[in-house]
């Protein structure tokens, strides 16, 4: 079994910046791709950035230039640099993560931060 623990959310004033952090924990494990999704009330999740095992990143159009996704190998653990944020960004964060173990791939979820970014 795979946990994966969040941390790093928070209320910040727009144009501030936050750091999420997500560790994996466990063993047996290999981390395929890393990703960080968000969801407000009444709206489905959303993909914000992803980084795959080899290194390539994919953002949503709407945090290009702002958001920077990078990873630890040797520690299991990604992270999510939030600079210039906007009210726009407030959100429950969701970390994700595509898990290889023993050559079957898995899906797990981080419990989810909030973020908050006031006007």
């Amino acid at each position: 079994q795979v946990q994966l623990v969040e941390s790093g959310g928070g209320l910040v004033q727009a144009g501030g910046s936050l750091r999420l952090s997500c560790a994996a924990s466990g063993s047996g494990f290999s981390i395929n791709t890393w990703g960080w999704y968000r969801q407000t009330p009444g709206n489905e999740r959303e993909l914000v950035a992803r980084i795959t095992s080899g290194g390539n990143t994919n953002y949503v159009d709407s945090v290009k230039g702002r958001f920077t996704i990078s990873r630890d190998i040797a520690k299991n653990t990604v992270h999510l640099q939030m600079n210039s944020l906007e009210p726009e960004d407030t959100a429950v964060y969701y970390c994700y993560a595509l898990v290889n173990v023993r050559e079957t791939m898995f899906q797990f979820w981080g419990q989810g931060t909030q973020v908050t970014v006031s006007s």
